[in-house]
């Protein structure tokens, strides 16, 4: 008895595709806004760009997570 539970995933290509999008886009996200905080320390003018880049990518991640929940599993 193993102590979790083996996810097998889909087998649907499309879906396998957005599920990696969607960590990408997350991890990437979050990624870009802690390098965005420590560019920020520098002083350096693309801090704002790293912020704002990294929140969107964050949001659009959730937002397809939301997506993706909603759509059936084969």
């Amino acid at each position: 008895m193993a102590f979790f539970k083996k996810y097998n995933g889909t087998t649907n290509v499309k879906l396998v595709r957005m599920e990696r999008l969607i960590w990408t886009l997350i991890y990437g996200g979050l990624l870009a806004m802690v390098l965005g905080y420590f560019i920020d320390q520098q002083e350096a003018q693309d801090a704002a760009l790293f912020y704002n880049l990294g929140g969107l990518a964050v949001v659009g991640g959730v937002v397809m997570v939301f997506i993706r929940s909603r759509l059936r599993g084969e």
